[in-house]
């Protein structure tokens, strides 16, 4: 007997994820006129909903599209992908477009059209195979100058993303007028001295969710943290180096354009946040 497909949300329906139809006319897939946020679920819980839903409703408003949901309307909506879904550890995936007008044209919909709001949950294997370690490699970053809002339009770090994939590597770290911005996929964290650093909040990278849970955890751990720019000096030279995304979670970065990190190995900064960040996903408290 074949599984049952997936169940969706679409614009205040849930259904089988083979049954949703989209305009073409829709701004998502004319022009990428949208918004997305992934909310990791474990043990059917969702981790780190409420900064998620706080970055959902930042990057509806700096593109000002019209929130389609209320707080309470959203957590519902995710309460219903996870239990229609198996609950367990899930990605929860929200996106929302201006919505879709009758023709083509770069000005904004007048107030009639509402956004498109789309849900969907993905399966997330546990243990990640990242803990054993991942090789990067450094790319310019070729994005577009407001990557702190969290938009669909993500040709840029799709090629970088693939880059890394042809190399056999598992991220692309970008560089910006010779300052680390971010990863294709991820956050960067680095280690100096038992100190973690992160590039500041700004334009040039999107806010993160899950390394400002990892910077809690890691002050918890007696760790200092720190937000500055960091050079691409300071980058091959650093200690350690992390990447850190919802679903990922923290990867420590083994190898860097060929060069080992350290000694090659995930280091030990990385094992004491680590084994902090997995207990706080099952909502005991972290050491």
């Amino acid at each position: 007997m074949a599984a049952p497909l997936p169940t969706a949300w679409f614009n205040g329906t849930y259904l089988p994820i083979a049954d949703v139809r989209i305009s073409p006319l829709d701004r998502a897939f004319l022009y990428g006129d949208a918004v997305y946020e992934v909310i990791p679920v474990f043990a059917g819980q969702p981790f780190l909903l409420e900064p998620h839903l706080d970055r959902l409703e930042r990057s509806l408003g700096e593109l000002r599209i019209r929130n389609p949901h209320s707080r309470a309307e959203w957590v519902a909506l995710i309460d219903g992908l996870v239990s229609k879904n198996g609950g367990a550890s899930l990605a929860v995936y929200l996106q929302v477009s201006r919505g879709a007008d009758v023709g083509r044209d770069h000005a904004f919909p007048g107030e009639h059209v509402p956004p498109t709001v789309f849900g969907m949950a993905m399966p997330v294997s546990e243990p990640h195979p990242d803990r054993h370690g991942i090789r990067a490699i450094t790319r310019p970053d070729q994005r577009w100058g407001r990557c702190d809002i969290k938009s669909t339009a993500l040709l840029a770090n799709i090629l970088a993303r693939q880059e890394a994939s042809a190399a056999g590597a598992g991220e692309t770290i970008l560089l910006r007028n010779g300052l680390l911005s971010e990863g294709s996929a991820s956050s960067v964290i680095i280690v100096e001295k038992d100190e973690l650093l992160r590039p500041p909040a700004g334009p040039a990278v999107l806010p993160g969710t899950t390394t400002d849970a990892v910077f809690a955890l890691a002050r918890q751990c007696g760790l200092r943290c720190r937000d500055e720019q960091i050079s691409e000096q300071q980058l091959r030279r650093a200690d350690e180096i992390w990447v850190a995304a919802a679903t990922r979670g923290i990867a420590p970065v083994i190898e860097l354009d060929g060069l080992p990190v350290g000694n090659g190995l995930p280091g030990p900064v990385w094992r004491q946040v680590a084994a902090a960040f997995e207990t706080s996903k099952t909502g005991e408290q972290a050491p």
